[in-house]
């Protein structure tokens, strides 16, 4: 059966006690590269983007 609204939330509380949290620094750090890699795969699908439209400009015009 389903247990009580207040004993979910007792154990939730429990078992995020257990969680290990990174500190400031891994979080500043993880922060930066999701960053870094985001703009690096961005400009990469960009550039695909780019070429694949200019691609289909020449070839349509043919």
């Amino acid at each position: 059966m389903a247990a009580s609204p207040v004993v979910f939330l007792k154990e939730v509380k429990t078992e995020l006690t257990k969680v290990v949290w990174p500190t400031r620094a891994q979080t500043i750090k993880f922060t930066f590269i999701v960053i870094a890699i985001s703009l690096i795969l961005g400009a990469y699908i960009g550039g695909l983007d780019l070429l694949f439209t200019k691609l289909t400009d020449i070839l349509i015009k043919r």
